[in-house]
């Protein structure tokens, strides 16, 4: 199904080529928007994307390559963003490190990296797009986890920088408006980490631990994304869980 809700707005996501990311990319485009999509390591996934795009709608979506953990390049993204299109309507904040740091083996560049792509580069992007959401009355969704609220056992660094993550929505939320809305959407089990690290067991225990008895789908955080860009206008720092149920009954 194809809208014009977001028809003439530009979309600025990070972490964009694949999982979560592109699904959120493919539900903004089919609902009218230009996106500038971000990408690190995954440049195949994200060429492959983009053309995927272009071809239902030509030039609608560019693509900005960059190490979220430099920071002083984030200003630049925001920049390129906006020179290319125009302006800039949102901010999805998808990127995310995700790996165990148990304790006793947590090392400064797992908390440089995970705090870094969870928190600060989300800070400081937020920071950078102010300006120009301000200009258009934009908003920011950012992309927490249920285990900001309820720590993840051997996730110590991860569980952490989301809880950053989550306080920074609430924060930002207060900054900005009225101008600008602030939200985020928590997922629960949508996708399995693709290092294999949640065998079969643990896979069924968190389903066993699901209200719905389930994983949810890429598009179902999309979803979520979507509705609070382009039909939540009275909504302002909020955290939407969409985990099946499990944060019920963790």
């Amino acid at each position: 199904m194809t809208s014009t809700q977001l028809y003439g707005k530009t979309i600025l996501v990070t972490g964009a080529a694949k999982r979560v990311g592109a699904a959120i990319a493919r539900r903004l485009h089919r609902a009218g928007a230009n996106l500038t999509l971000h990408y690190h390591s995954s440049e195949h996934e994200a060429h492959t994307l983009q053309s995927e795009l272009n071809l239902q709608r030509a030039q609608s979506v560019m693509l900005v390559k960059a190490d979220l953990l430099e920071t002083e390049g984030l200003a630049e993204i925001v920049k390129t963003c906006v020179e290319r299109f125009g302006s800039l309507d949102a901010l999805v904040n998808n990127a995310s490190a995700f790996y165990p740091t148990p304790l006793g083996a947590i090392s400064v560049s797992d908390w440089d990296e995970m705090a870094g792509s969870n928190l600060k580069a989300p800070l400081f992007l937020s920071q950078a797009a102010a300006p120009h959401l301000k200009s258009v009355a934009g908003c920011i969704v950012n992309i927490t986890d249920i285990h900001a609220e309820r720590p993840l056992k051997n996730y110590v660094v991860y569980s952490i920088a989301k809880a950053g993550l989550a306080g920074l929505t609430r924060s930002l939320a207060r900054e900005l408006g009225p101008e600008v809305r602030v939200n985020a959407v928590a997922p629960g089990p949508i996708a399995w980490p693709e290092d294999g690290s949640f065998d079969e067991v643990t896979r069924q225990r968190v389903i066993s631990h699901t209200l719905l008895k389930r994983i949810g789908e890429p598009d179902d955080i999309a979803r979520a994304v979507y509705y609070l860009i382009a039909e939540a206008p009275y909504v302002t720092g909020q955290i939407i869980a969409v985990d099946g149920g499990r944060s019920v009954s963790m």
